[in-house]
């Protein structure tokens, strides 16, 4: 049997990819406070990298770097609901993964820290 989705090919395909992607920002805005403040601090850092960047690979990095944080938090937060889905129980292994999936967004948050000290330190030093 078919799903019904892989019978979509085409723009329609992408159409509706695009509808379930904003859905997914949609609640991740709507649910998740650290996603919203990472947002709003990338509404800033992203046009600073243009500033900052002394070349296009420079302005790529540290605006990548900004992106990264909000894929890994997104993601992270995908890992939660999926926990949260399928047991609201108390299970070591629901606890290595939210752990697992925070772990992450720390790691991503210290490697955007690192890349818009080096930054700076080389713009001003």
């Amino acid at each position: 049997m078919t799903h019904p989705h892989e019978a979509r090919s085409g723009v329609q395909r992408i159409v509706h990819a695009t509808g379930y992607s904003m859905a997914g920002l949609s609640a991740a805005w709507r649910h998740e406070s650290a996603f919203r403040q990472e947002c709003v601090l990338a509404v800033v850092m992203l046009p600073a990298a243009w500033w900052l960047g002394r070349s296009w690979v420079e302005t790529a990095l540290l605006a990548g770097s900004v992106i990264a944080v909000l894929i890994v938090e997104l993601l992270n937060s995908a890992v939660e609901s999926a926990v949260d889905r399928i047991s609201a129980d108390l299970h070591p292994l629901s606890k290595r993964a939210k752990d697992l999936g925070s772990a992450a967004v720390m790691l991503s948050l210290l490697a955007c820290a690192a890349v818009w000290c080096a930054a700076i330190w080389q713009r001003w030093a």
